[in-house]
C-alpha cells in the first residue's frame, strides 16, 4: 500500500508523470549542508484550455493555470529554498512565516494539478456518471450517487472565503468522505488523501460565473473525469 500511496501523490499530484518534479537540485557551496532542493514546475493540461467549454470558459482556464497555479509553484519554491538558506545560515527567526508560505503554496500547487486530472472534455471522459466499482462505493457510502452529489455540492458552495471542496479516501476504514478545505490548506484532515476537488476560488469561475458560486459548481459535474477519480481511489487501497 505504501507504494501505491506514493505512487498517488505522484501522479494525482501532478509530480512525476507531469512534470512537476523536475529533479533534485544540489545546494551550492556555501549551503552545502543545507539538504538538497526540488524543482517544482507547473504540470501541462492534459487538454486545450477551451476544451471545457461551455462549462468553463477557455480564458477562465488559461488564467488560473497560466496565473495562478503558475504562482503556488514558484511561491513553493520561494519557500523551500527560504528554509534552505535558513538551514544553511542558522538563522531561522522568519520560520514560521516560511513554513506557512510553503503550505499554502504546497496545497495549492497539488490539489490543482489533481483538478487538472479529475476533469476531461464533456463527452470524451468529462460528465456522465460513475460507475463500477466506484458508484459502490459512493452508494455505499453516502446512500446513492445523487446524495454524494448533493452533500458535495453543498460543502463546496458554502466553503466560507475562498477554497475547495473535496472527496477524500480514508483507508483507515475504506471510506469516502467530504471535506472543506479554506484556502488551499486549513482544514486539512491528516488522515484522509483528496481524490476529487473543486476549485471554488473566485479566480475559477468569476469571469464566466460571476458570484454564482452554486451554477458553477451544478455545471462542473459535465466536466468531471470519474475514471480518473477511481484510478486516484485504487492507488490508495
Amino acid at each position: 500500500m505504501e507504494t501505491s500511496r506514493r505512487d498517488f501523490l505522484r501522479v494525482a499530484g501532478g509530480v512525476a508523470a507531469s512534470g512537476a518534479l523536475a529533479g533534485m537540485v544540489a545546494p551550492t557551496a556555501a549551503a552545502q549542508e543545507a539538504g538538497q532542493l526540488t524543482t517544482h514546475e507547473l504540470p501541462a493540461l492534459p487538454y486545450a484550455y477551451d476544451a471545457l467549454e461551455p462549462y468553463i470558459d477557455a480564458t477562465t482556464m488559461e488564467l488560473h493555470h497560466s496565473r495562478h497555479h503558475a504562482a503556488y509553484v514558484n511561491g513553493l519554491n520561494a519557500a523551500e529554498k527560504a528554509m534552505a538558506e535558513a538551514r544553511a545560515s542558522g538563522d531561522f527567526a522568519l520560520m514560521q512565516h516560511w513554513t506557512k508560505r510553503a503550505a499554502f503554496n504546497g496545497g495549492g500547487h497539488f490539489l490543482h494539478s489533481m483538478f487538472w486530472k479529475v476533469m476531461a472534455p464533456p463527452g470524451d471522459g468529462g460528465g456522465g456518471e460513475p460507475s463500477g466499482e466506484l458508484r459502490k462505493q459512493l452508494e455505499r457510502d453516502f446512500g446513492s450517487v445523487e446524495a454524494f452529489k448533493k452533500q458535495f455540492g453543498a460543502a463546496a458552495t458554502q466553503v466560507e472565503g475562498s477554497g475547495w471542496g473535496l472527496l477524500h479516501y480514508r483507508p483507515e476504514d475504506d471510506r469516502l468522505i467530504v471535506l472543506q478545505a479554506e484556502n488551499q490548506h486549513k482544514l486539512t484532515a491528516w488522515n484522509a488523501f483528496p481524490v476529487l476537488g473543486i476549485d471554488v476560488w473566485e479566480h475559477a469561475y468569476y469571469l464566466q460565473y460571476q458570484n454564482r458560486r452554486a451554477d458553477y459548481v451544478q455545471a462542473w459535474w459535465n466536466v468531471v473525469n470519474w475514471e480518473q477519480v477511481a484510478d486516484n481511489i485504487a492507488a490508495l487501497q
